[in-house]
């Protein structure tokens, strides 16, 4: 049976952005996490913190838009500037064995000492299911990041990449 995708919540200052992740980070929920970092880093926010909490896993498409976007702003930045607060074990981990934590600052607390404001003014986003496109994109973009980032992960998700291109060029066929 398929986990329902994680909620994610926002609460956005000018320069700053907190988001909650709260289930399952998966491929489903990548779409739209993706566009609201993409959304707010071309507003102007440039500091992101992540509450962690009540996500209990990131599967790979969901930790390759993270690690994406992170590469984006360590390389704008010269260095991490997305803090994950309060990722389980089973994330720090994965974050290590995919060879991107260094990308990020992970800490422990509660959001509000993180200077994002009070946890009742993060407001649920709603969106549509994304299309099969979407979903295909998304992974593949996701799996050739991790790729990208630190290439002995290419043993792990060569293969999975190859399938995603080719299964996404052929739906666009005409």
């Amino acid at each position: 049976m398929n986990a329902p995708a994680a909620t994610l919540s926002v609460l956005a200052g000018t320069r700053q952005a907190c988001l909650r992740v709260t289930g399952r980070a998966n491929f489903t929920s990548s779409i739209d996490f993706r566009a609201v970092l993409e959304a707010l880093w071309q507003k102007g926010c440039q500091c992101f913190v992540l509450d962690l909490t009540d996500c209990q896993l990131m599967d790979s498409t969901f930790l390759g838009i993270l690690a994406g976007f992170g590469l984006k702003l360590h390389a704008a930045k010269g260095g991490p500037t997305v803090e994950l607060l309060n990722a389980n074990a089973r994330i720090r981990d994965l974050l290590e064995t995919l060879g991107v934590i260094h990308l990020f600052r992970l800490t422990q607390g509660t959001l509000a000492q993180s200077g994002c404001g009070e946890l009742a003014a993060i407001a649920p986003m709603e969106r549509g299911h994304p299309s099969k496109d979407e979903l295909r994109q998304a992974c593949l973009d996701a799996h050739r990041a991790l790729i990208e980032i630190a290439p002995q992960n290419a043993a792990k998700f060569k293969e999975v990449a190859a399938f995603l291109a080719e299964d996404l060029k052929q739906a666009r066929k005409p």
